[in-house]
């Protein structure tokens, strides 16, 4: 039986302002030599927006809020991607077993995360589709509805009270997230233990962990704004550029041997 360490007190690295460019590079080579199983993570995504898309129909105002909610539970749904790197790292073979394995463990601690981000994107939900119905002067029921309605809405402060309580959940769930993840994958860390962690890191690398922040929000609207399609290859890049992320902030369990990346 595995003893989960309940020490928050892992080691936090300090960055260069420009290192995140750094894991995007790293996380196309693990694309190039997986390309099936990164590429069957972004289809999945996609394949699951569509289907919300499908759902929300003509309520684009529940829409708004789900498929914003939804990338909030993300990071969980991209395990298999972190399982991946850290085999290409260690020169293990890396392919759809790599992912079956992580999934087929149940580990609790990701159960338990998983639940937790559940629980934070339907909360976003519930709160943007309040924030829409009550306060958009008509009912926004397309994406054109939303556009003309909230966002270029100058008579009232909708859409940058919108943005602002998205980002208030936001700001936590990235600093939870940004290397928990990963960390629980490659160490036998409890959940509190890796979320305080993964706290550290952002609290003591704030200006490239702001543009980390910044590359994650901007590669996700494109893929978003590319009707999903983009979300095929932008969630395999984020996935693998974030095992990198933990590996530059904390470090993995053990050194690969030959290390490639040092």
């Amino acid at each position: 039986m595995t003893v989960l360490a309940e020490t928050p007190l892992l080691p936090v690295r300090a960055l260069t302002v420009l290192q995140p460019l750094g894991w995007l590079e790293r996380a196309w080579h693990d694309i190039r030599a997986v390309p099936g199983p990164a590429f069957a993570h972004g289809v999945v995504l996609a394949l699951a927006g569509w289907a919300l898309m499908a759902l929300a129909g003509q309520r684009f105002w529940v829409l708004a809020g789900a498929l914003s909610g939804f990338l909030l539970v993300a990071p969980i749904l991209a395990t298999g991607l972190y399982a991946l790197s850290r085999a290409l790292e260690r020169g293990e073979p890396a392919g759809w077993s790599t992912v079956w394995s992580v999934w087929r463990s149940a580990d609790r601690r990701f159960v338990a995360f998983g639940v937790l981000l559940a629980l934070a994107g339907t909360g976003w939900v519930v709160v943007s589709a309040a924030l829409i119905v009550l306060f958009a002067p008509a009912p926004v029921e397309t994406p054109v509805d939303f556009l003309r309605l909230v966002v270029a809405n100058r008579a009232s402060w909708l859409f940058e009270g919108w943005m602002a309580l998205g980002g208030l959940l936001a700001v936590p769930v990235f600093a939870s997230t940004v290397v928990a993840l990963p960390l629980m994958l490659d160490r036998p860390v409890g959940l509190w233990s890796a979320v305080l962690t993964s706290w550290r890191t952002v609290l003591e690398n704030p200006a490239p962990m702001a543009l980390w922040a910044a590359l994650l929000l901007g590669f996700t609207l494109l893929g978003l704004g590319s009707l999903l399609i983009g979300l095929v290859a932008v969630v395999p890049m984020l996935g693998h550029a974030s095992w990198y992320a933990y590996r530059d902030l904390v470090g993995a369990a053990t050194t690969p041997a030959g290390d490639r990346l040092r």
